[in-house]
C-alpha cells in the first residue's frame, strides 16, 4: 500500500505564488508518472500538469508559462510550483501517482492524495 500526502496549499492573493509537494511512503517498489489534478466547486477533476519518472512533463493550456511540474525520485516526492496564481486557480489540488509494486513488475496501481485547498483571492 502506497499513501499520497500533500502538503503547501493555502489562501494567497492573486498574482502570488503557492509551491505544493506531494510525498508517497508506504510499500514503494516504484513510482511512475506523477500528477497533480484540481477540483473546483461545481467543477470536474481536471489534470493539471503530470511528470513521468524521466521527467517529461504535460500541462494543461490554462496553466502553461505560470505552473511547473518536477520530482524528486530518490525522495519518492513531487512538486507544483504555481506563479501567477488567479482566482480561477483556486480549488482542491490532489496528488496522483502510479505504482509498480514489488509482487508484479506488470502491474500498475493508482493512487491518490487527501488534496490540499489553494484559495487565490482577487
Amino acid at each position: 500500500q502506497v499513501q499520497l500526502v500533500e502538503s503547501g496549499g493555502g489562501l494567497v492573493q492573486a498574482g502570488g505564488s503557492l509551491r505544493l509537494s506531494c510525498a508517497a511512503s508506504g510499500r514503494i517498489f516504484r513510482i511512475n508518472a506523477m500528477g497533480w489534478y484540481r477540483q473546483a466547486p461545481g467543477k470536474q477533476r481536471e489534470l493539471v500538469a503530470s511528470i513521468t519518472r524521466d521527467g517529461i512533463t504535460n500541462y494543461v493550456d490554462s496553466v502553461k508559462g505560470r505552473f511547473t511540474i518536477s520530482r524528486d525520485n530518490a525522495k519518492n516526492t513531487v512538486y507544483l510550483q504555481m506563479n501567477s496564481l488567479q482566482p480561477e486557480d483556486t480549488a482542491v489540488y490532489y496528488c496522483n501517482a502510479d505504482h509498480t509494486p514489488a509482487y508484479s513488475s506488470t502491474s500498475t496501481l493508482n493512487y491518490w492524495g487527501q488534496g490540499t485547498q489553494v484559495t487565490v483571492s482577487s
